[in-house]
């Protein structure tokens, strides 16, 4: 089945080790940093940190996973 935006957990990780976790509510989007700093961002600006990371130029850089969201 289809998930919806705030259904889901989108996990961004670097080949350094730091994660970033962005989820949405209905505020909208926010970004939890790895060392535990949270802000809120727009649908624009949550693109703007995913989309690079699906390219080639990123590969074996930064790895996504998404997460349904534990209820």
């Amino acid at each position: 089945s289809f998930m919806k935006n705030d259904e889901c957990v989108v996990y961004m990780t670097t080949n350094g080790g730091s994660t970033q976790i962005y989820k949405k509510d209905a505020k909208g989007w926010t970004q939890k940093s790895s060392k535990g700093t949270i802000r809120r961002m727009t649908a624009e600006q949550f693109l703007s940190h995913l989309l690079p990371a699906l390219t080639p130029k990123y590969k074996n850089k930064v790895w996504i996973r998404v997460e349904r969201k534990k209820k």
